[in-house]
């Protein structure tokens, strides 16, 4: 079963709804029973609309599908990465996917919550996750990276992780600026950033 809450019944599709600025594609053939098989059965809004280039989805299949699932890098520190994208480019879509897969991770609420203000209370998140924002906030702001900063991201992760957290990065800065630019999974302009439990 899909992780992905936007594949849950009573999500709209079509033009201002989750699929945002396209209809959904068609979603038949072959690499959509790829992208299917990823998900667990159900394609989501985002598929939808990769779909409509199949040899874009299936490469984006490929990429994501390593990134999700194939890497060494510690789950918490790859979905708080993820969610701090998505503050940063304003996709709550993306969003409103990963945190609670950062919830499942190990991520607390608290740290949740510190990862959706603009510049973060390093102290709230830790150590550890704390540099991991720092290297994301500065692929995602500037895209420059301090050497002093690669240093200890380097020193603390290794040659292999730093690797596979810089493609991360890289990848969901892609991803949540596909989604912002093509609305999906918007809804409305005042989708919130939600932490589980919260009331809209």
């Amino acid at each position: 079963m899909s992780n992905d809450p936007a594949t849950t019944p009573g999500h709209a599709a079509g033009r201002g709804g989750v699929s945002g600025r396209i209809p959904p594609s068609s979603a038949v053939g072959e690499v959509a029973e790829r992208v299917r098989a990823r998900r667990g059965g159900a394609l989501t809004p985002l598929d939808l609309a990769l779909l409509h280039s199949a040899p874009f989805a299936d490469g984006w299949n490929t990429l994501l599908g390593a990134v999700r699932s194939s890497m060494t890098l510690r789950g918490d520190l790859r979905e708080a990465a993820i969610c701090r994208i998505a503050v940063l480019n304003g996709a709550a879509y993306e969003w409103n996917a990963h945190a609670p897969l950062a919830r499942s991770e190990g991520v607390t609420a608290a740290q949740l919550s510190a990862l959706r203000d603009r510049e973060v209370d390093s102290a709230a998140l830790g150590g550890e996750l704390a540099l991991i924002v720092s290297y994301t906030d500065a692929m995602t702001r500037t895209v420059t990276v301090p050497q002093e900063l690669f240093d200890a991201v380097l020193d603390e992760l290794g040659v292999a992780c730093t690797v596979e957290l810089t493609g991360t990065v890289a990848a969901y800065n892609m991803v949540s600026r596909f989604l912002v630019a093509l609305d999906i999974g918007r809804g409305r302009p005042e989708t919130p950033l939600q932490i589980e439990g919260e009331s809209p």
